[in-house]
């Protein structure tokens, strides 16, 4: 009995000395399923700067976990709205995962490569047209508020005359002009951003659009509130009038339609924030999971402007007033 004890022993040493390698390798042996140990690091909201050749372009990440393995997410480009990843591809602290063109050239699906790092997550991004960058990204801030605002004085941030308190961006000629009073941008051109930036705040807005115009409204330059000719007997969606832009979708379609002057109530509170469309509230203290599609940058922790779209056709606007947090 001893004798057979022994080579029973004997056995299960070099049994075990036979997979050690393997164990302390991390690789799982046949039949076993081991997760990698650093997938779950990906997951969460990533902040990501891509370097289009020395220019700073802001996109967004979102990796979730679906069902034991499979990982899922969203992605937001320097355009367009979050586009959903079917699957990320993870192997030893590297992911990768394709999503197709949207509003961008080319036709071929854009590439996403990176791999986990001490300082978060970096890679490579190909896109539609073939164009290689490099990108860095960060793990997003949650914003979370624990306890209700204190509200400061409000601030008139149009006087009325001229774009004092303004300025336009986006690489193409002014055209925002001040006539009668009011705040207007006559043909698709550049951007206007305030120049005071802003954290949490209470905004009022009055606007008019022409028949088939398209602006926005970008909270602290990151977060487009969608200005959108969509009909009142359209089902709503994010990328409609009152959307956050490819995110959330506002309850109903309040719009009274084109050549009308109507008014936005917005209320953000770290990424929470609540829309009051013509008086109507269409969304009700919702999350903002992330930027939006021509975002000013991806920095989600630090304050910014309110800035307005100025590409997508006329739009005028007249009372703009905004109440931030103390």
């Amino acid at each position: 009995m001893r004798r057979k004890i022994l080579v029973l022993g004997m056995t299960g040493l070099l049994c075990l000395g036979a997979i050690a390698p393997a164990l302390a390798s991390g690789r799982p042996q046949p039949g076993t399923t081991q997760a990698p140990a650093d997938a779950k690091a990906l997951i969460g909201r990533w902040d990501i700067t891509i370097d289009e050749n020395g220019k700073p372009a802001p996109s967004w990440l979102e990796v979730k976990l679906s069902g034991f393995r499979t990982l899922v997410g969203y992605f937001v480009g320097s355009s367009g709205s979050a586009r959903p990843v079917a699957k990320v591809n993870f192997d030893n602290g590297k992911f990768s995962f394709s999503i197709p063109p949207q509003w961008e050239s080319g036709n071929q699906d854009f590439l996403i490569e990176g791999e986990l790092t001490d300082a978060g997550i970096q890679g490579t991004i190909t896109t539609s047209e073939g164009k290689k960058y490099n990108w860095k990204g960060v793990k997003a801030p949650y914003l979370k508020r624990t306890a209700a605002p204190a509200w400061g004085k409000p601030i008139a941030l149009f006087n009325g005359k001229d774009l004092t308190g303004w300025k336009a961006v986006g690489g193409k000629e002014n055209q925002w002009v001040v006539k009668d009073g009011v705040l207007t941008s006559p043909h698709s051109g550049a951007n206007l951003i305030s120049e005071q930036k802003f954290t949490d705040f209470k905004l009022h807005v009055e606007f008019k659009y022409q028949k088939g115009s398209n602006s926005g409204v970008y909270l602290r330059g990151r977060h487009e509130v969608q200005i959108e000719d969509s009909s009142p007997d359209t089902h709503p969606s994010s990328v409609l009038f009152s959307g956050v832009y490819g995110f959330l979708a506002p309850s109903e379609i309040n719009a009274l339609g084109p050549d009308k002057w109507q008014t936005y109530d917005i209320t953000l509170v770290g990424r929470m924030v609540t829309i009051v469309v013509n008086g109507k509230t269409v969304i009700n203290n919702q999350e903002i999971p992330g930027i939006t599609g021509g975002a000013l940058d991806s920095n989600e922790g630090e304050p910014g402007p309110i800035y307005f779209q100025g590409d997508h056709g006329p739009i005028e606007f007249r009372k703009i007033v905004i109440t931030p947090a103390k």
